[in-house]
């Protein structure tokens, strides 16, 4: 996923790229409501607040979910023991 720090505001084509959508998605959840943006001539600028909730809202998909159990797996195999020891104090 692309990186959401040091900038306020994304164009509908970083969003798409962001949250793995099509423009035309974008467009229609600021057409919707589901994310509020602000129009700047004829383009639109998504605020990184909004980006974020939408990025809170939505479900996992079972891709996430994989990449989410291997990156456990792979952390335990890595650091199991100090974890642990670190449980223990």
């Amino acid at each position: 996923m692309e990186s959401l720090h040091g900038k306020n505001f994304f164009s509908t084509a970083e969003v798409a790229k962001i949250l793995n959508v099509t423009r035309v998605t974008v467009f229609r959840w600021i057409k919707d409501g589901s994310i509020k943006a602000n129009k700047i001539g004829r383009n639109y600028v998504i605020p990184h607040e909004e980006i974020i909730k939408h990025l809170d809202a939505r479900p996992l998909t079972e891709g996430d979910k994989e990449e989410i159990k291997s990156l456990v797996e792979r952390t335990i195999k890595d650091y199991g023991e100090t974890i642990r020891m670190l449980g223990r104090e």
